[in-house]
Parts: structure tokens; sequence; C-alpha cells
């Protein structure tokens, strides 16, 4: 088996844009090749709200439940569920202005996308 090139984005919380601080959540990770799609979001509430104590910790919570549900695809993904894997991706990882964003895309190579995922996640958010 060779390697496929994929594609990851960090996700990130920007609790006040106005600051520039931000804390990583989450990876999303996307093999085209192996028609991998997925999320590991981990929120570590405490190091968000020493960046902001005022910010909506559940609002943050159910927003990455919608980026890990978007990935899955399915009834949980509103209208993004009937997107291919990529369209769903790149919906992911578009620049937007609100308390979570997705960061640059970067590729690699692997055997195993799931795999790199968490050790993406190890590695980048936990």
């Amino acid at each position: 088996m060779s390697r496929a090139v994929f594609e990851y984005s960090l996700v990130r919380v920007v609790p006040r844009p106005e600051r520039g601080e931000r804390v990583n959540v989450g990876v999303i990770v996307y093999c085209r090749e192996q028609g991998f799609l997925g999320a590991r979001c981990v929120l570590d509430a405490g190091r968000l709200l020493a960046l902001d104590s005022g910010v909506d910790v559940d609002g943050v919570s159910r927003a990455l439940e919608g980026v890990q549900a978007v990935c899955q695809g399915g009834a949980g993904a509103g209208a993004a569920s009937v997107a291919d894997a990529g369209r769903r991706f790149r919906w992911l990882t578009a620049p937007r202005s609100t308390v979570v964003q997705p960061g640059p895309v970067h590729s690699g190579l692997t055997l195993d996308p799931a795999g790199e995922m968490e050790r993406l996640a190890r590695l980048l958010v936990c």
C-alpha cells in the first residue's frame, strides 16, 4: 500500500479576536484517495477560560460537535450532509471570523489518515 496525500487544518478558538489569542481545540483531516474525512476535537475549558473568563464554553462545545457532525455526514450535518467529503472539508476550512475558526490547510503523506488525525491531535491540540 502506498502513502496517500492528506490535508489537515487545526480548529482554533479565538474568544476575543481583537486580542489575537487562540487555543487549538481540534484537527480536521481529509484524504480524498482513501475517502476519509474526520475531526478530533478536545476542548480544555480551563485553558479557554484563562483567555476569556466570559467565553461561552457550551456554545464552543456545540460548535465543535457540529464540526464533527459535518465530517461524519448524515442527518446531524444539516445541509452539508448531501455534500461529498471534499466539499465538506472545504466548507469546514473556509476562513471565517467567528469564535471557532479553522487554521490554514496543510498537507502531507500518510498510510493511515485516521491514525494521522490522532497523531496530529496529540501533537498540536492535547
